[in-house]
């Protein structure tokens, strides 16, 4: 029995140690969560208005204006933007990502998926990880870009203009991101979003045309505004996933940390039993030994 309690004192000292352990983990994902979160609120309506604004203007373009970036073509080659986190203990979210990434290529691009042309770009470690024990079948750029952890919009910059560059080349036909929507800090939502080309927004027949006003031109505005808003809109799609990584991390620390505590209710109730029987058959044996001597 003596073994016995000492195997639960050290189950319920291990028990306590986790438990600090993610309250911990929690308290600082709070902290990055509060950071990240304001980033993200800050940017997301101005990011939301300009890309329904740059919608709604290649939707409407007049005499010989055009840009690449908004020109539709047979979809042959399809690159699929993966944004993940670099570690883990954050509940499913990597994984909801990347099954909502399969669910898009196997709804949208099933005939590209099977000829090879499908192509995926991993930010962040984890949805690399995840593909590259389960499919054989795509292209993959790299094993992921390193800019998750350091997502300063002169770095992302760099990555969403090489990705642009390569649509304007005809490298890819359509540009495709996926990643996690921070709603709340419990709630955090894997998107999937066309990106290249532009999506045009659908004409409503009840709805007045867009009737801007160009200065200088409409060419020379799209040759520098174009390119901006899709930067700052692939930036968005990072920072966002960045706020709900904190947001399911510390909702998964919190989660663990209650479940810690019911384990360390029943351990203690375990040790008090054990302890009470340890105690009740010493005292039967000491009456009993006393009993023997008697008589």
């Amino acid at each position: 029995m003596a073994g016995g309690l000492k195997e639960v004192r050290e189950r319920i000292k291990s028990v306590v140690n986790t438990q600090q352990i993610t309250k911990a983990m929690k308290m600082v994902s709070a902290a990055k969560l509060r950071k990240a979160q304001g980033a993200i609120v800050q940017m997301r309506p101005y990011a939301d208005r300009l890309n329904r604004m740059l919608s709604n203007i290649l939707s409407n373009l007049d005499g010989g204006a055009t840009t690449s970036f908004g020109k539709e073509r047979t979809v042959n080659n399809v690159l699929v933007v993966i944004i993940t986190s670099n570690r883990g203990l954050c509940g499913a979210f990597n994984t909801n990502i990347c099954k909502e990434a399969i669910a898009l290529i196997d709804e949208k691009y099933g005939r590209q998926r099977r000829d090879g042309k499908v192509s995926v770009m991993f930010v962040g470690k984890k949805g690399y990880d995840y593909f590259r024990r389960r499919f054989r079948d795509f292209n993959y750029i790299s094993e992921h870009i390193p800019v998750y952890d350091n997502p300063a919009y002169e770095n992302v910059s760099l990555v969403s203009r090489a990705q642009m560059d390569a649509f304007s080349n005809g490298q890819y036909d359509a540009v495709e991101i996926v990643y996690g929507r921070f709603k709340n800090a419990a709630t955090q939502i894997p998107t999937a979003e066309q990106w290249l080309p532009v999506p045009k927004m659908e004409k409503d027949p009840s709805q007045k045309r867009a009737d801007y006003i160009f200065e200088p031109d409409q060419q020379q505005l799209l040759e520098n505004l174009v390119p901006s808003i899709l930067q700052l809109s692939f930036h968005k799609t990072l920072l966002d996933t960045q706020a709900s990584e904190h947001g399911a991390r510390m909702t998964a620390m919190d989660k663990a940390t209650e479940n810690a505590e019911e384990l360390l209710k029943e351990l203690r109730i375990n040790y008090n039993k054990a302890r009470q029987e340890a105690i009740t058959t010493e005292l039967g044996e000491i009456v009993g030994g006393a009993a023997a001597l008697e008589g």
